[in-house]
């Protein structure tokens, strides 16, 4: 009975030992669903949008996962990372070489979702993991949301 008692237990401490670890990031499903909120705060009050996407608001911060927006310069205007703001994304490449900041702006579409994949660290992280990124453009405003696989 206690072997038994004790492997229920170890069982018990796998399973959910691995969903703890699964929620510890961002789904495909969670991103998809900021940037759809995204989308309806940009259209409401773009400057509102942008300085709560920079504020780190609850709505748009979750774990690993918020929104990125790109002025029609080219340059950055929303980022979990207050560095990355005003910076071009022209040239920004990942570590293969991809010029992923150009592809961002060049699938991106008014009223349509595009996903764009390249190799970046996650936040607090200097390793370059596989990112997908949800991208569409808002007036002229390119904005997404990613996540890691």
């Amino acid at each position: 009975m206690k072997v038994r008692l004790w492997a229920i237990a170890v069982a018990a401490a796998v399973l959910f030992s691995g969903g703890a670890s699964a929620a510890e990031y961002g789904t495909a499903e969670e991103a998809r669903a900021m940037l759809d909120r995204v989308i309806v705060a940009m259209k409401a009050d773009p400057m509102a949008a942008l300085a709560k996407f920079n504020a780190g608001d609850a709505e748009f911060r979750d774990r690993d996962l918020y929104p990125f927006c790109i002025g029609a310069d080219g340059r950055t205007t929303a980022h979990a990372d207050a560095a990355q703001l005003g910076q071009p994304v022209h040239g920004l490449k990942d570590v293969e070489g991809k010029a992923f900041g150009e592809e961002i702006l060049k699938v991106s579409e008014e009223g349509k979702i595009n996903e764009v994949t390249y190799n970046w660290p996650k936040p607090g992280s200097q390793e370059p993991v596989l990112k997908v990124s949800f991208v569409t453009k808002i007036a002229d405003q390119t904005c997404g949301v990613g996540y890691y696989k």
